[in-house]
């Protein structure tokens, strides 16, 4: 097994500079245990000797798969279904009926660094309810864009199956059985498809163009800016700004904030948290 002495400071600092090249991680001083936690069993599997030879190896670009597989590794997948509960509370009871009033067509909604797939699934579950009670909304035809940097976390979020562990984590047994369907006596569900259907998927690095994306009503970018430096956190909040149509909604983690950071929003609170409107 790896052990954290075995890597020099020359190879964590040539580690650290890859991956905030690579996706934008910053890694702290002393975070060898997190490199040891994290590629042990990747450097096992691509029988890689050491954290030296897998940057050589990606340098060379061979195995083509490594550098993805690599970012996989270090890449925090945390998530839950209604993660925190206030964001989408807010986005359900302020944001949807105030989009419904202002909008002449439907809305786009972005949720980044989707991970496993809750987050957009969340958005769409919350549409639909609303939807059920407004049959005639011009939300109808609202679409959410999901986007992730891992293709492995994409290919689980596009399956829509989950074990029983994760749906323990926010949904509620009445939820269970409005969205989702027993797939198997190994205690795995099916996410619906009226609830799949309203989601797309792809991959986005957060540090190249979002063009291609086009533009947005309402954007999740939570609890992804924390783990990026000041400069890539102006950046992204900078092309974040340019994606949304004016009046747009942001939402941020409960630690994060564009105080210091971008001028392009105005920070609004409400009952259920606070939320920031593109000016």
């Amino acid at each position: 097994m790896l052990q954290r002495n075995e890597i020099s400071q020359t190879d964590y600092e040539r580690f650290r500079q890859f991956l905030e090249q690579a996706c934008g991680i910053v890694l702290g001083e002393g975070k060898q245990y997190l490199i040891v936690s994290r590629l042990t069993k990747l450097l096992r599997d691509e029988e890689i000797p050491s954290v030296a030879e897998l940057l050589n190896a990606i340098q060379r670009g061979h195995p083509r798969h490594l550098r993805d597989a690599v970012i996989d590794a270090m890449t925090t997948n945390e998530t839950s279904w209604f993660r925190d509960g206030g964001p989408f509370e807010l986005f359900e009871k302020l944001c949807l009926p105030e989009l419904e009033s202002r909008l002449s067509q439907s809305c786009r909604i972005w949720s980044a660094a989707c991970s496993s797939g809750q987050e957009p699934y969340t958005i769409s579950m919350i549409l639909h309810d609303y939807l059920r009670k407004k049959p005639d909304s011009r939300l109808k035809n609202t679409q959410i864009m999901a986007t992730d940097i891992s293709n492995s976390m994409l290919a689980l979020a596009r399956r829509g199956i989950y074990e029983e562990y994760a749906l323990i984590r926010g949904i509620s047994p009445t939820r269970r059985q409005q969205f989702f369907t027993a797939l198997d006596e190994d205690g795995r569900w099916q996410l619906n498809n009226e609830i799949k259907d309203r989601v797309q998927f792809r991959e986005q690095n957060l540090l190249q163009s979002y063009t291609s994306l086009g533009r947005f009503d309402v954007i999740f970018c939570r609890n992804v800016l924390i783990y990026f430096s000041i400069e890539r956190k102006i950046d992204i909040l900078t092309r974040l700004a340019q994606t949304m149509n004016p009046q747009g909604y942001l939402f941020l983690g409960a630690s994060e904030t564009i105080s210091g950071y971008s001028d392009a929003f105005e920070m609004q609170r409400t009952p259920y948290g606070v939320v920031y409107r593109r000016h």
